[in-house]
């Protein structure tokens, strides 16, 4: 109910910002290929793909860190979306004002990736797990359609298959740099290779394999990936931020019955619910740690330190932490 009630106010903003627009000159670059990403993934894989093209102008609209599941494009989004050669988007349920922003693009060459349409098969459907505090919809026993969740670049597979697509398609629009997206490409995915194959070594070699989490969940296709399991307070794209009595009880309970030392959050938690979870245990003594979803990440973070490997890394030595 709520996600229907953004969409529809969403909705009602882009139409009054799509007549502005209709009488607005180009957002384009003379000379530039304009490629737009709505999250940091797309955004970061382009730079890398593109690395020493200088005919290439990549806009990143959600880089002053706004979630992607609250996301409203402005005026000015839109209009750069409408003019792009190539436009990158999630493809999920926060993206719903996509489709009416691509009604009224003025590029009829313009190439578009859907994430969840590229990775095809091996999209996954939203899960409510055990113990997981349902959305007011889900209580009420509305009938939904399905909702995959759109959190795909989470899964260094679907990373891989993504950068692939992204290098065709910049290829096809810009001829005669295809080399050196040929080329980068190759490179990019050399480092994509060795942290999955990180990952996956240290899969292999904990003993649990179990995270609780005091927070939304957006990690399912990495948990997928690699035979970890899981239990969280919210589903990846839940609008709910206060988590009930049972549902910290439960994940309390579980936390004690796996033994578990940490409960895990995601970036931006004020971290309240994994600390209501910690004092409910039986010993109390576990701590926090973050895992990135790499969802909300600024301008001014757009640094070596701010990168999608360097941030999944930073993943990996966490759960390496926490799980030995």
């Amino acid at each position: 109910m709520i996600k229907k009630i953004i969409a529809a106010a969403v909705s009602a903003a882009m139409m009054m910002s799509f007549a502005s627009c209709s009488e607005a000159g180009s957002s384009k670059t003379p000379g530039k290929v304009s490629v737009v990403c709505t999250i940091f993934p797309e955004y970061d894989w382009v730079r890398n793909i593109t690395k020493g093209v200088d005919d290439v102008e990549i806009t990143y609209l959600l880089d002053s860190g706004a979630d992607l599941h609250s996301y409203q494009p402005t005026a000015e989004d839109i209009l750069k979306i409408s003019d792009c050669d190539l436009f990158i988007y999630a493809g999920g349920e926060s993206d719903t004002w996509v489709p009416e922003a691509l009604e009224n693009k003025r590029n009829d060459d313009m190439k578009i990736i859907n994430m969840l349409d590229v990775i095809g098969s091996a999209a996954k459907e939203e899960e409510v797990k055990e113990g997981m505090q349902a959305e007011e919809e889900e209580h009420e026993g509305e009938e939904e359609e399905k909702e995959y969740d759109e959190h795909t670049w989470l899964s260094v597979e679907n990373a891989k298959t993504i950068c692939k697509k992204i290098a065709d398609d910049l290829s096809e629009t810009d001829e005669k740099n295809k080399d050196s997206y040929k080329a980068n490409l190759e490179s990019y995915l050399k480092e994509l290779d060795a942290l999955d194959s990180d990952f996956r070594a240290l899969a292999d070699s904990v003993g649990s394999k179990t995270l609780i989490f005091g927070d939304r969940f957006p990690f399912r296709y990495f948990t997928d990936e690699y035979g970890f399991d899981y239990y969280a307070a919210f589903v990846g794209c839940s609008a709910e931020t206060e988590a009930s009595f049972e549902t910290i009880a439960f994940l309390a309970g579980k936390a004690d019955e796996l033994g578990a030392k940490t409960i895990f959050t995601i970036e931006n938690s004020d971290g309240k619910i994994a600390q209501a979870i910690i004092d409910s245990t039986k010993d109390k003594n576990a701590t926090t740690a973050t895992l990135y979803s790499l969802q909300s990440v600024t301008k001014e973070q757009l640094d070596d330190e701010h990168t999608y490997i360097s941030l999944m890394r930073k993943n990996y030595e966490t759960l390496k932490s926490a799980l030995s």
